[in-house]
């Protein structure tokens, strides 16, 4: 008896959801990482964006703080945490105003990118638009809602397919973009704003790396910002048919505490908080105490950011130096890179000397002659590659 593999679902399965998803892009990796993990001194694994750095102090005392939690959490969060979000976006993102009711704390930004289709009610025939390069969970959360994915960057692109017949009805946006590395305007959020709202569309936009800007123009120690769907700038002060999703993950090296948050239409917010609740998609509450505690301190994510910007220098010099082009990379923990030639081979060719990184394919046919070079491994890590890409220079 042949096992059924996802593409041939056993019988009685047809039909079933996970027979239309994708095979897990990293499952593809396994051989590369065999090579690497052979190499002398050892894998330097740049292939995924899973912080190794400390858990900042003023979290994690935080988390212990509420250790002694018998009873359930609240799914909306608690208001203190949710005022915290407000003050953050007004301190950090140029977005005052922002109403607390419009905020729902998450079970990491994962979770809430791949259920969102669903929780908003879409389903057969409805169209989820995302980036054409893009991390593959948005389109994975339209195939979980039996939805359609559409890769579209323009607001010509978008009209396009709405002429020819697609029922778009959640545009995802994703600025500082994972894995290129790309920063919006504020005049091409604004455009693509303003063309969902002309045609009823939900606008989710994933800003989870907006503070690490690397660009004077992007960098907030110096009085830039990575521009938010909130910011009045883009909306007009109107929050209406927007969310944004964003994680703690990164910038504050939580990503095993799972401690995100969507904020935006309080309108559109109390929907999905109704439909979570009757799901149980509840955040811990000391992972409710922790977050309050990192989205309230900005000098711990200012000291991160400046041990990725070390990391990202070095692992610059070394890929330039061994004739790799970045492209983008304005943001974010990516360095967005190429040789000119199909992204296995890249992989393949870094892996031989003990580096591990994601292909360009993972994230959509237009990437495939780029790797993603991920900034978090550890200095002494890193401080390895230059050497081991020597013979490319």
């Amino acid at each position: 008896m042949s096992v059924p593999t996802r593409h041939e679902p056993a019988t009685g399965a047809r039909g079933r959801v996970g027979a239309s998803l994708p095979d897990f892009p990293w499952d593809s990796l396994a051989g590369a990482k065999a090579r690497a993990l052979a190499h002398p001194d050892g894998i330097v694994d740049l292939s995924v964006g899973t912080p190794v750095d400390p858990t900042p102090a003023v979290v994690a005392d935080a988390l212990r703080s509420a250790a002694d939690a018998p009873g359930y959490p609240q799914t909306h969060g608690t208001a203190p945490l949710r005022e915290a979000v407000a003050a953050w976006f007004a301190r950090r993102r140029g977005v005052p105003g922002l109403d607390p009711d419009g905020v729902l704390p998450t079970v990491g930004s994962k979770e809430l990118v791949a259920w969102l289709p669903f929780l908003l009610g879409l389903g057969a025939g409805d169209t989820v638009a995302h980036p054409a390069v893009a991390y593959p969970t948005y389109d994975v959360g339209a195939r979980l809602a039996r939805a359609t994915p559409l890769g579209a960057d323009t607001v010509e692109e978008l009209q396009a397919a709405w002429d020819a017949g697609a029922r778009i009805r959640l545009l995802w946006l994703n600025s500082p973009s994972n894995p290129t590395g790309a920063v919006r305007t504020v005049a091409e959020l604004a455009a693509l704003v303003a063309w969902a709202r002309e045609h009823d569309v939900v606008v989710a936009s994933d800003e989870c790396y907006a503070e690490l800007g690397w660009s004077k123009a992007h960098d907030t120690t110096a009085g830039g910002l990575v521009a938010s769907v909130l910011d009045p700038r883009v909306c007009g002060n109107d929050h209406t048919g927007l969310l944004v999703a964003y994680s703690t993950s990164k910038q504050s090296n939580l990503a095993g505490y799972r401690a995100a948050f969507l904020a935006g239409d309080p309108v559109l917010v109390a929907e999905l908080l109704e439909v979570r609740k009757h799901a149980g998609m509840i955040v811990p509450w000391p992972v409710q105490v922790a977050l309050q505690a990192a989205l309230s301190d900005d000098e711990h994510v200012a000291a991160q950011r400046e041990v990725y910007r070390g990391r990202r220098e070095v692992l610059r010099k070394a890929l330039q130096g061994a004739g790799f082009r970045i492209d983008a990379s304005e943001a974010g923990l990516y360095l967005w890179s190429t040789r000119d030639e199909p992204a296995r081979t890249t992989v393949d060719l870094l892996a031989d000397r003990g580096i591990l990184v994601a292909p360009g394919d993972f994230y959509g046919p237009p990437g495939a002659r780029h790797v993603r070079v991920a900034l978090t491994a550890t200095d002494e890590r890193v401080a390895r590659v230059g050497d081991r890409l020597a013979d490319l220079a």
